[in-house]
């Protein structure tokens, strides 16, 4: 559906506010549908979000610092995230032993199984069904280029 029907807005400014509304418009939907598929799971985006990292870790330790470079939003509280994760069983947390200052947090067996589970529904990307690979590509190119 169009972004105009979606928000009943007919008009824009020009095409870079469009496209720009259309972007944080489009963003947020695809996050709400995600949060529905993660609750299924018992976890949150941004917990989803530090068990993918964890995973890309093992089995070397990630630190809470780690965690926050590598996070999706940056806004997000990792060492909370981190401590509900671990009443979860799904990361475990220990002192450092080259210093004793660091906490190492490294992803459970249990936390592995999850995100196999949670990976055979995201395979598909449902999001983003309706483009074809070649899209989906120029959309990453795009959306490179806006950062750039």
């Amino acid at each position: 559906m169009k972004i105009e029907d979606e928000i009943k807005q007919p008009v824009f400014s020009n095409v870079f506010q469009k496209g720009l509304i259309n972007i944080l418009y489009t963003a947020g939907w695809i996050s709400q549908r995600n949060a529905l598929q993660l609750k299924e799971y018992g976890i949150t985006s941004p917990q989803f979000n530090v068990l993918r990292i964890l995973r890309g870790q093992h089995p070397k330790p990630a630190t809470v610092n780690l965690l926050i470079e590598r996070m999706l939003d940056k806004t997000s509280n990792a060492s909370r995230i981190v401590d509900k994760l671990e009443l979860k069983k799904l990361v475990t947390r220990t002192v450092c032993p080259s210093n004793r200052r660091a906490v190492d947090i490294r992803i459970t067996e249990a936390g592995l199984t999850l995100l196999s589970e949670i990976d055979t529904v995201f395979a598909q990307e449902p999001q983003l069904r309706n483009l074809t690979e070649a899209e989906a590509s120029q959309l990453n190119d795009l959306l490179d280029k806006i950062r750039d």
